[in-house]
């Protein structure tokens, strides 16, 4: 796997986004917030290529069918009305969660509920922050690897037979997108970061997964 430093944009924020809703933020700070991380990550970026079958194991081991979203979109009764502040701007609806087929996002929360008493704990923060809030490197890249997986959306198609991860080297690269020059990767560090990788999306898709790995 080739590493390169270089200065320049971060490729990440121009992915497609996956989701008809858009990304809702609560005040001035939090939005500032964000674009301070994503400008933080824009200086200084390092250019990673990884065999698109090698990200897409990853992929499918953090992936998931079910996302929650927006709580307050829960409350539009979904009937075209001309003045719904729910809808999107093309003509879809904001939504309070959304479900597939087949894993394709890897949520940016370890745990989100709402009002309603949905509620949802990913993959990733039971699967890899099994025992504390924070892993080393030697303990993220054996538990992802040791995560089940599961054909997603996005990527080369790979049956669940052929996704035995023998070289660890696109784990260890993952590890060290999210963790920057930590020795360790708290769960709350993990959800801020594939927050930036999402380009501030709910989510990450395979575009945002497969753009941050050079995965093309």
């Amino acid at each position: 796997m080739k590493i390169i430093k270089v200065i320049g944009s971060l490729c990440l924020i121009n992915s497609a986004s996956a989701f008809s809703p858009s990304l809702c933020l609560s005040g001035t700070h939090k939005s500032s917030s964000l674009q301070a991380d994503v400008a933080e990550a824009s200086s200084d970026v390092a250019v990673i290529a990884t065999d698109p079958k090698e990200a897409v194991k990853l992929f499918g081991r953090l992936a998931e069918k079910y996302i929650m979203l927006d709580a307050s979109a829960g409350m539009c009764c979904y009937s075209a009305c001309s003045d719904c502040e729910y809808r999107e701007p093309g003509g879809g609806y904001r939504m309070a969660d959304q479900s597939s087929a087949r894993p394709k996002w890897i949520p940016t929360y370890d745990h989100r509920a709402f009002g309603s008493g949905k509620e949802h704990t990913t993959k990733w923060s039971t699967d890899i922050f099994t025992d504390g809030p924070a892993v080393t490197k030697e303990q993220f890249v054996e538990r992802l690897i040791n995560m089940e997986f599961v054909p997603p959306l996005g990527g080369p198609f790979l049956a669940k037979s052929a996704a035995v991860i023998d070289d660890e080297s696109a784990a260890a690269a993952l590890f060290d997108i999210l963790a920057g020059d930590k020795e360790k990767l708290t769960r709350h560090r993990m959800g801020k970061e594939m927050k930036v990788i999402s380009g501030g999306e709910e989510g990450v898709t395979w575009n945002h997964f497969s753009a941050a790995l050079g995965a093309k």
